[in-house]
Order: structure tokens, then C-alpha cells, then sequence
């Protein structure tokens, strides 16, 4: 029988990456802003498991995006640093809290789940313009685009969070 979390973590999977394929790299705000919700899985996924089978999923997260979105691997690589950074990042916004097992996002105050959130979005973001762009010369298009997509990722993952929430209130 499959463990409910790993039934639930590739239900996650699944689900936003066609979101993202079939729905949000069809839309095109403005010519140029599309909504990177995939995202959120490395959100939602649990804390305490092992890290290197988290940065593959990450990564095979990104190629599958990739695949379908013909971008050479870029969210992938964007993806598996997300994931590398995670931890220290995690440190970063709930401090020694996160060392503790009986640590849980839901636990965490609003304002520390969105910093969070953004955070990983704003440096995944980085990460893929830098990438998608590929030169400082133009550093101020790769900042306008990490602010401009960043944003509206940052406010749909929000929806989806509140929307998909787990929490008994």
C-alpha cells in the first residue's frame, strides 16, 4: 500500500505541472507575463524528507515543465537550485524553529509562510531569467522580469495556497 504523503506529493506533482503546462504558459498578461505556479510544490512539500530525493523531484519537476514549454531545461535548472537553497533559506525565515521535528509550515505565521513563499519564488525567478536571458548587459530587463512575473506568481500561488489550504479552522 503507498504511504498517503507520497500519494499526496505526486498528486501535487501532477496536478501543477498541467496547470502550468496546459493553463498558465497560455496565458500571456500584458505579452509577456506568464504565472509560474509549479512552484508551489517545493512549497508544499514536507520538510523532514530526505533532501536529495526532494532536489531530484525538483529537477524532474522542471524538465517536465520544460519539456512540455520547449525551454531547454531552464526551469529545470532554476528548480534544482530552489531546492538546494531550501534549507538554508528555511533558516533564514523561521530560524531555529525549522530544527525542531515537530516543526510544521502550517504552524508557521502568515507572515513567515509568505515570506517564504516569496523568497523561493523571487530567486527561482532570478534564477530563470538569468538563465533564459543569459546577459548582464541586460540586467535591468532580467530584474524587470523577475519583478513583473514574480508578482503575479507570487499573488496566484497565494490563491492557490489559501484555496488548497490543509488547515481545519
Amino acid at each position: 500500500m503507498i504511504n498517503n504523503s507520497v500519494f499526496i506529493n505526486v498528486v501535487r506533482f501532477l496536478l501543477l505541472v498541467l496547470a502550468q503546462v496546459l493553463i498558465f504558459n497560455k496565458l500571456n498578461f500584458f505579452g509577456y507575463i506568464n504565472p509560474m505556479v509549479y512552484v508551489l510544490f517545493l512549497f508544499w512539500y514536507p520538510l523532514k524528507e530526505n533532501r536529495a530525493t526532494f532536489i531530484t523531484l525538483c529537477f524532474l519537476l522542471g524538465l517536465t515543465v520544460d519539456i512540455f514549454s520547449d525551454t531547454l531545461a531552464i526551469n529545470a535548472a532554476a528548480t534544482a537550485t530552489i531546492a538546494y537553497l531550501r534549507p538554508p533559506l528555511m533558516r533564514f525565515v523561521f530560524g531555529v524553529n525549522y530544527e525542531f521535528q515537530s516543526f510544521r509550515l502550517n504552524n508557521a505565521t502568515k507572515a513567515q509562510q509568505f515570506t517564504f513563499l516569496a523568497l523561493l519564488i523571487v530567486i527561482h525567478h532570478l534564477a530563470f531569467f538569468t538563465l533564459e536571458i543569459f546577459s548582464f548587459v541586460n540586467i535591468l530587463l532580467i530584474l524587470k522580469k523577475t519583478l513583473v512575473v514574480g508578482t503575479s506568481s507570487i499573488i496566484l500561488c497565494l490563491l492557490f495556497s489559501a484555496l488548497f489550504s490543509t488547515k481545519k479552522e
